[in-house]
């Protein structure tokens, strides 16, 4: 620009006088018209040159062309500079800035000081004039968001890292600064601000120096008046003076249609942005369009500024009409918008500023166009549209190359901004932005651990980056856990720092973090909001506050609490501050917590490590064996602390449960690292103290699979098996730990087959052992167990899994170690394994005759080999052998090797099969390497066959040398990391197992078959002798294969016989001769035999039978055991090893059976049943049925228990834990009297399932429903549906109930009929209660069925005598008259019916004039609802007129009890004999519905035309034709009466008497309160509660939300009628509905009063203490307050309500409140504390005069006459203004006159005549 300047000036020296004038403005704007690119130097002569022939053409006439364009772009921030003109839209406003959003995205600040000058001039007065009365508007109120604002920019600052801050200006003398007062035309459109605010209209400061513009408020569009400082879009209309004075206007029509004309002269210069101009299509371009605009101009439209789906349709040539956005500062071409939505008819207003997308990150989206010096056009899967910046497309650090990117099928990108100006999603596909967590402040959350940087350190905290545009700021206290007197030691510039969110405000963009490492370590819950903090609950909190009453503890948001003084420790506390300071870090624990009033009281001394254990797990849900994923967090030496994924819960993973093997443990805890992830881990306990522990045993984890495992002490049972591990070792025994909590003792004597001297060094803690458990003592509840291997049942396969297992860990350990590579020792250690040949040198040798070795593979470990491995080797140091490992020894770095020949030469071929003689070659605690035979193979084999082997015991067998045989099994194993598997051939069987008796011992194996000889019969099995002396047990089942049903199978053997036997298993006896004394209840093992042929004769069949084999509907047979009486059930055996139980109800199938059911069964005996389940409680049992069923279903038949008895039926007890019920239809076939009386609770009976539904089955106890082959005798059959009964069917049924509406009949279970009142008795009667006295429920009645509704379910019956052909209910002896019939009925209706007739045809007439007159004046909708109400008297007047033929029920007595006829109640007419009715609900007298009225008066009875003697003559009379005069006369009355009811409807004084009088004063006067509360009292008396509800629920919806005083009273009225007849439930919900609709301190105030003057005192109490506690700034609040505890006689309590309010209150507002307090006292309280209240107050203040005056008025109406002299004498000398003392020298005198003496009057006068004389010298003076 400063070479363009210099060679083309603009004017000055260089103008050209030979050129006519008006081509001077050409030449101007001829600078900018070909701005090409920079050249050298050298050519500017040719430039020159060319700029010649451009004048020459000027001269010569061409076509000029103003600017040009050769390609169309967006506009970049680097393209901006200070003043360019820009049309902005205001997207938020703040207290101090307007973000502005600008064209293409870009943002703009617009600073408070930006607005316009005397809106600064107003900023600065505020502030240099502290008591300034001028209030400061708001930006808010000078723009709104979505307001379209021209704009300039002000200051392009750099800020750090390479960020641009762009401010704007809106202030008119820069906007428009290019614009002078001789260029102002009319038709123009200019921005400005308003200066002033006139009478009649505004002065606007647009801009221009020397004019005035005058906004008349007629003009402006808006209704309100215009604050000062406020941005306005204006248009001029009349410019006078020359542009001296120029007439404004704000019409938006004009605006729309204010087009920018050539007849204004905009010029390049003077061209402003948001200006509406036609132009023309030059060219289009894939980025966008050139168009021509005001004749000479070239303009641009970007492609984010043509509307989406519209660029295609526009063609060169084409009219086009756009909205100038800004005139590009280097090019100097016009940006024009085509958009619609800144285009007539909007434009000025737009509506989508923000998104809630913001920050969202889309994936699979496609992009649709690349514009290569703008960006690119994103399509997300939803259609929605986005724009990418070319910036933003690419890292900074990469090249842009668009071509790869639109080359990619889908993108991930995230959007970041929202763009008003072009109405599009802004985004980026930067993988930085996209990948980061924090994009905006919301995505941050309080509790969460972040990571950021240090940018800065101040005196109050340290600030945070923790994105490039997300800041943090720690606080000094929140520094570390102690405050640092010098963090900058600490603390740098850059330095990364892990921190955790104390708290978030997104709206502030702030975000406060703490350091505190307790804060960061913390396990325990985050009290993240008060509806986290629950009683019981523990968190960490940081001190803030340390006063004498206690501590206030913060946690993260705004939660915070108070520790009290009593809480704060267990010890006697005097100072807290000795003991606790600000920032400290503490655990509480919360003691209460107020959710909705935000307080919480905490407490520190009932925090305990349990409490703190249970919080940390609290969130985590526990259960024994569930699987997890744990993290290791550090290392200890007794194991792992470590946290469960995902929520990071803390539990402990012992270093003995790491493995099932002893030797693992310790490898893997040397193993693992922290950050380390263990899976599949089991929970295990969960104890208060020691938190959640955890397994990795792979035997316990595949117990704990088991759902039959006992988990408590009841569950157990002699003989069970189960697995546990070593919890403590003790000289007399072991301790045993099982899972869900179970410890156990095994006794020294049980934990081996050979006697144990010492039991150190037996076991290891935490060694995983199977136990059996042998005695339970129920009363301490321990129990025994033992861990003899002879006592448990054990597979030899478990030794080859636990072997595979074994290995396995230890080749991950050995993975671990090589991922890691820490180490270079490890890493050698973990290359070699077992097996492995290599060449070594032989080093030094030891004393014990090992030879130390090394090689270049394990140059960093220590090599041995031991003196049995070097036997017949040449050792001598240096020379070089082969060797073989055969142990790594990762946690001493040693490696043993072999160098024996046979063991390192050439390795022989394996046969899977093949049987070897293998040699130990080396131990350790769990495993042993042995070699097989001379195949030079080496192998691993576990040491212990069993996990309850005892390795001393064992170890014997595996010294080095020894020898033992192996049968190869897998000759590699890739388990083994190719080593041959193999097993020990005295693996094949199981070790013999002791039993013992009393009578002596035999060796006996499991599966062994021999020959036994019976030795005792029981009905429940057999004892037999063994071969070796052993007595063995032959349970009832195992005797026969296929016992007949009722036989006894323990019978077909006899004492003495033998037979053919095979050991199954043993099982536990308790024996009573050995050692009675000290061992009463000695428990041993007993054999369990079978002589069933198909277990004997075949070996491989020896499966155990399990309750999990067994499915409901198995058929078994069963063998009674014993019944119980308690439980009412059998007991039976199935198999040795399966109880089974039998309820009652599922062995009868006879009612008598139930009262003797022990005797239907014999011990023994075979019975074949049914399963029916699994039972639920401990010990597991099958479930059985022997009645053939084991569920039921429709049309089962079953056996049932009465469990209650029910005036509608039975409830009954089921088979198979179902319920039933039974109706009283149900229960016979033959209906009786009294149906229920046969029944008794716990009373068996037989019953048929009819259906079932909501959960229960019912049952039907008639005998033809279950003895369907028999003829069974029906006398009322069942009805099961509507079509059952047909119309003048007899039937019987029982009475449901008697009510309103008739009598009910019950007919079936689910079909029910009535009996109207007319069709139940021939008598009529005034009392309902005669019908319920002598027909009580499930009484039996016949009935006739009137009529059948189907549709409607409905059926209509009749008790009457001559329909049923039964005595009439009532009986005679009542004396009540007989109902009309007949004739006399008809003459009674026909009365009935004229004495209720509606208005005569003249009424009606006269009644249809008013009602035209009344549409006339009313809306349309207004006659629809008098159409409507119209309609509904019409079919009222018709209902009434039928009588008895429609009357049913208790309506019709009760109308003729109370009124013979009714004479016209619908009409809104009182009843005058209210004496006869029931009392009535009365409205409170000092009770008022409205602000006006001070009490209800009883609505006027409206006057009849006839009253009821007329009507009673009228109906005598018969009807006489009438003459053409006498109907003239009666058309002239009716005229005269509508007259006369029209002016009673237009005076309104009249009060309405009637609903329709009140409905229509609603339509005219719909706001008024008044009228709304007088329509609820018109309820209200007539004890209509519901219809006053109604009228103000309607009052509220009607009444516009302006007249807020008029709602406010209908509330007020909702809350007393609520109190007086509603509940305190329906008072709350309405109490609450009103504070939300209303200010909420009127309502409470009101409420309060309510309560007060209901005498419902402790209520008024609360509701007052609430106040306070919400409204603790309002001074009315304790006036009301201390009023009502004044006049409760609480003066105390009064007392500390003043303090606490003065403590509340500001200062000022003190002196009127404690004079209010006085004036209270003195009217309900003390006057002598009223008096000393006035006294200081006075002596404070003592030229409150108004204060003088009121205690001179309290005192002469409550003190005595000598106190009031006193006061007087006081006032009159005070230090105040003469006029004032002149006006109590009146009073004092006025006084004394009333109440005085000659002699005083004459004193108080003789004092002011002192007075006056005495200011007369103090003037001479």
């Amino acid at each position: 620009m400063a070479s363009m300047e210099e060679d083309f000036p603009r004017g000055g020296t260089q103008k050209k006088t030979s050129e006519p004038k008006p081509s001077k403005t050409h030449e101007v704007d001829n600078l900018f018209e070909t701005r090409e690119p920079e050249v050298k130097k050298k050519r500017k002569t040719v430039k020159q040159d060319e700029w010649k022939q451009v004048e020459n053409q000027k001269g010569d006439g061409g076509d000029l062309k103003l600017n040009t364009a050769t390609r169309v772009e967006i506009l970049h921030l680097r393209n901006l500079k200070v003043g360019t003109l820009l049309l902005g839209c205001v997207k938020e406003v703040s207290v101090m800035e307007v973000v502005v959003g600008l064209p293409s995205g870009l943002v703009g600040y617009l600073p408070i000081c930006n607005i316009c000058d005397s809106y600064t001039k107003i900023l600065n007065d505020s502030l240099h004039l502290e008591d300034s009365l001028e209030e400061v508007v708001s930006l808010s109120e000078l723009l709104t968001p979505g307001m379209l604002i021209r704009c300039v920019v002000s200051s392009l600052d750099s800020i750090k890292e390479g960020h641009v801050s762009l401010k704007v200006s809106i202030n008119p003398k820069e906007v428009n600064k290019s614009l002078s007062s001789g260029f102002l035309k009319p038709g123009m459109t200019l921005s400005g601000c308003v200066e002033s605010v006139e009478d009649h209209g505004f002065l606007v400061d647009i801009g221009v120096s020397g004019t005035k513009a005058f906004l008349p408020k007629k003009s402006a569009s808006s209704k309100q008046d215009l604050k000062e400082g406020q941005y306005v879009l204006t248009l001029i209309e009349e410019v006078k003076n020359d542009g001296r004075v120029v007439r404004l206007s704000m019409n938006p029509q004009a605006l729309s249609k204010a087009y920018v004309g050539t007849q204004h002269g905009w010029t390049l210069d003077t061209l402003l942005p948001g200006l509406l101009v036609q132009a023309c299509i030059k060219r289009v371009t894939p980025n966008g369009l050139i168009v021509k605009c005001l004749t000479s101009f070239t303009g641009v439209v970007d492609f984010l500024h043509i509307d989406e789906g519209k660029a295609s349709i526009y063609k060169t040539g084409d009219e086009v009409l756009g909205r100038i956005l800004y005139v590009e500062p280097s090019t100097r071409l016009v940006s024009l918008s085509l958009r619609s939505h800144l285009l007539p008819p909007g434009g000025d207003v737009l509506d989508t500023l923000m998104s809630e997308r913001v920050g969202e990150v889309v994936q699979s989206c496609l992009m649709t166009a690349v514009h290569h010096h703008s960006g690119a056009l994103m399509q997300m899967p939803d259609g929605t549209t986005a724009f990418v910046h070319k910036n933003n497309m690419k890292e900074p650090q990469d090249e842009f190359n668009p071509n790869r990117l639109l080359a990619l099928p889908e993108h991930t990108m995230r959007i970041t901004d929202y763009s008003p100006m072009e109405q599009i999603h802004l985004a980026t596909l930067r993988r930085s932005i996209i990948a980061t967590p924090f994009f905006r402040y919301q995505d941050i959350k309080a509790g969460q651990i972040i990571e950021g940087t240090v940018t800065n350190l101040q005196t109050h905290g340290m600030y945070v980056r923790i994105t490039d545009h997300l800041r943090g700021m720690i606080p000094r206290i929140h520094l570390a856990d102690v405050i640092l007197k010098n963090p900058e030691k600490k603390f740098y510039e850059g330095l990364k720092v892990k921190c955790r969110v104390l708290s978030v405000d997104a709206q502030n963009k702030r975000v406060i973090l703490t350091r505190k490492k307790a804060l960061l370590e913390s396990k325990l819950p985050l009290f993240l909001s008060y509806s986290d903090a629950r009683v019981g609950r523990i968190s960490h909190g940081v001190i803030v506050c340390v006063k004498q009453f206690g501590c206030i503890v913060r946690f993260y948001g705004e939660v915070k609490g108070l520790v009290p003084l009593q809480e704060l420790s267990r010890e006697l506390v005097v100072n807290p501050g000795d003991l606790f300071f600000i920032g400290q870090v503490v655990q509480a624990k919360v003691l209460k917590c107020d959710v909705e009033n935000e307080k919480m009281l905490l407490s520190f001394k009932a925090v305990t490590e349990g409490d703190v254990v249970r919080a940390q797990t609290a969130k985590f849900d526990f259960k024994v064996g569930k699987m997890v994923d744990v993290r290791v967090c550090s290392k200890v030496p007794g194991g792992l602390e470590v946290s469960i994924l995902p929520d990071n819960t803390p539990a402990f993973l012992p270093t003995g449960h790491l493995s099932d093997h002893v030797t693992n443990c310790s490898l893997l805890w040397a193993a693992l690292e922290e950050g380390d992830i263990i899976s599949d881990t089991v929970c295990l306990t969960n104890k208060d103290k020691e938190g959640i522990i955890l397994t990795k045993k792979p035997v316990l984890k595949a117990f704990l699979e088991d759902e039959f495992i006992p988990k408590e002490f009841s569950e157990l049972q002699v003989g069970m098996q189960m697995v546990g591990w070593v919890k403590n070792i003790m000289p007399y025994g072991v301790f045993i730990d099982f899972p869900h909590g179970l410890v156990s003792l095994a006794p020294k004597a049980a934990l081996g087959e050979q006697f144990i001297t010492d039991i150190s060094g037996v076991f290891e803690i935490s060694q995983t052992v199977v136990a059996k458990v042998t005695n339970l003592d129920e009363q301490k509840r321990r129990f025994l167990v033992s861990l003899k291997v002879s006592d448990l049942y054990l597979s030899e396969e478990d030794a080859q899994d636990r072997l595979i297992q074994g290995q396995k860990e230890r080749k991950s350990i050995t993975e671990m170690i090589n991922c890691r590579g820490e180490s270079d020792v490890l890493q050698q250690l973990s290359s070699v394994s077992v097996g492995v040949k290599m060449m070594m040198t032989v080093g030094d040798a030891m004393e014990d005759g090992t030879v130390t070795l090394t090689s270049d593979q394990l140059s960093e470990a220590t090599v041995l080999a031991s003196k049995y491995h070097t036997e017949g080797v040449n050792v001598t140091p240096g020379c070089k052998l082969n060797a073989v490992v055969l142990h790594v020894d990762l946690l001493k770095s040693h490696v043993h090797v072999s160098l024996l020949p046979k063991l390192t030469g050439k390795r022989k071929t394996l046969e899977k099969g093949s049987e070897h003689t293998a040699t130990v070659q080396y131990t350790d605690r769990d495993f042993a390497v042995v070699s097989l035979g001379h195949t030079g193979h080496l192998t691993i084999i576990p040491i212990l066959t069993y996990l309850n082997d005892i390795y001393h015991h064992v170890s014997e067998k595996f010294s080095i040398g020894s020898h033992l045989n192996v049968t190869v099994v897998d000759p590699s194993s890739e388990e083994l990391g190719g080593l041959p598997l193999v097993a020990k051939q005295n693996l094949k069987t199981k070790p013999e197992q002791t039993r013992s008796n009393s009578k002596g011992s035999g060796l006996h194996s499991n599966g062994e078959v021999m020959t036994v000889k019976i030795k005792k019969v029981k009905p429940m099995g057999l004892l037999a002798t063994l071969p070796s002396g052993t007595t063995g047990s032959i349970h009832v089942s195992e005797i026969e294969e296929s016992p007949a049903i009722g036989s006894f199978p323990t019978a077909s053997l006899k004492v003495g016989t033998e037979v053919k036997a095979r050991v199954t298993g043993g099982r536990t006896v308790r024996g009573h001769k050995f050692l009675p004394v000290t061992h009463p209840n000695f428990e041993f093992s007993l054999p369990e035999l079978t002589l069933l042929p198909r277990k004997v004769n075949d070996i491989d069949r020896q499966s155990v039978d399990k309750l999990r084999n067994y499915s409901p509907g198995d058929d078994v047979i069963c063998f009674p055991f014993k019944y119980v009486k308690e439980s009412k059930s059998l007991e039976v055996h199935v198999k040795p090893n399966i109880m089974g139980t039998v309820e009652m109800l599922a062995m009868i199938t006879k009612p008598a059976q139930a009262n003797h059911p022990q005797t239907l069964f014999k011990p023994g005996q075979t019975f074949s049943a049914k399963v029916v389940g699994i039972s639920t409680k401990r010990p597991l049992r099958l479930s059985l049925s022997l009645t053939g069923t084991y569920k039921l279903e429709k049309g089962s038949v079953a056996m049932a228990m009465v469990w209650k008895v029910e005036p509608r039926g039975l409830l009954l007890k089921l088979p198979f834990g179902n319920s039933g019920f039974a109706s009283v239809l149900d229960l016979s076939d033959s209906f009786t009297d009294n149906p229920l009386e046969p029944y008794k609770e716990n009373q068996v009976v037989r019953c048929c399932v009819i259906d079932q539904g909501d959960g229960n089955f019912n049952v039907s106890l008639r005998p033809s429903r279950f003895l369907m082959d028999q003829q069974v005798k029906v006398t009322d059959p069942e009805i099961k549906s509507l079509s059952d009964i047909k119309e003048g069917q007899i039937i019987r049924g029982y009475v449901k109930c008697v009510g309103n509406k008739g009598i009910f009949v019950r007919l079936s279970r689910t079909i029910t009929g009535r009996v109207l009142l007319q069709h139940a008795t021939k008598y009529f009667m005034n009392d309902l209660n005669l019908i319920s006295k002598h027909i009580t429920e499930n009484a039996l009645v016949t009935a006739k069925v009137l009529s059948v509704n189907t549709e409607n379910s409905k059926v209509e019956l009749s008790l009457l005598s001559e329909d049923t052909g039964n005595p009439d209910i009532l009986p005679e002896s009542l004396g009540l008259e007989l109902r009309l019939k007949g004739e006399e009925k008809e003459e009674r209706d026909k009365k009935s019916i004229k004495r209720k007739r509606t208005p005569s045809e003249s009424q009606q007439q006269d009644n249809e004039k008013l009602g035209q007159k009344k549409i006339k004046a009313c809306t349309g909708k207004e006659e629809s609802v008098q159409e409507k109400k119209t309609v509904k008297e019409k079919k009222r007047k018709k209902t009434k007129v039928k009588t008895e033929d429609s009357d049913s029920g208790v309506e019709v007595f009760f109308r003729e009890e109370e009124t013979e006829f009714k004479k016209e109640s619908e009409q809104g007419k009182h009843e005058e004999n209210k004496p006869k009715c029931p009392a009535r609900l009365q409205i409170a007298s000092g009770f008022s519905w409205d602000c006006t009225l001070s009490s209800l008066t009883p609505a006027n009875k409206v006057d009849d035309t006839h009253d009821s003697d007329d009507d009673e003559e009228e109906v005598e009379n018969k009807p006489v034709k009438k003459s053409r005069k006498e109907l003239r006369q009666e058309q002239k009355n009716a005229e005269q009466q509508l007259s006369k009811r029209e002016a009673e409807l237009m005076d309104p004084s009249v009060r309405p008497d009637s609903i329709a009088a009140f409905e229509r004063l609603l339509l005219s006067s719909p706001d008024s309160s008044l009228i709304w509360l007088q329509y609820m009292a018109f309820h209200l008396q007539a004890t209509h509660i519901e219809q006053a509800r109604a009228v103000a629920e309607r009052a509220l919806k009607t009444i516009s939300f302006r007249e807020e005083q008029e709602k406010l009273n209908v509330w007020v009225a909702m809350l007393n009628l609520e109190n007086m007849y509603g509940t305190e439930e329906n008072l709350q919900k309405v109490f609450e509905r009103a504070i939300q609709y209303c200010e909420p301190l009127p309502v409470y105030q009101q409420l309060a009063e309510i309560y007060a003057k209901s005498d419902k005192i402790k209520e008024a109490e609360n509701l007052y203490k609430s106040m306070v506690k919400r409204f603790r700034q309002e001074k009315a609040v304790y006036q009301s307050y201390g009023a009502f505890l004044l006049r409760q006689g609480q003066s105390n309590a009064a007392d500390a309500l003043l303090q606490r309010a003065l403590q509340s209150l500001s200062s000022k507002e003190h002196v009127d409140l404690i004079s209010k307090f006085a004036r209270l006292e003195f009217q309900h309280g003390n006057i002598k504390k009223a008096k000393s209240m006035f006294d200081k107050v006075l002596s404070t203040y003592p030229k409150r005069t108004d204060l003088w005056s009121v205690f001179i008025d309290l005192m002469v109406k409550h003190g005595s006459q000598k106190e009031v002299r006193e006061l007087f004498d006081r006032v009159i000398h005070l230090s105040v203004s003469v006029k004032k003392i002149k006006f109590f020298f009146k009073r004092y005198l006025e006084y004394e006159k009333k109440s005085g003496t000659p002699e005083s009057i004459q004193a108080v006068k003789q004092k002011a005549l002192e007075y006056v004389e005495s200011k007369g010298a103090e003037a001479a003076n």
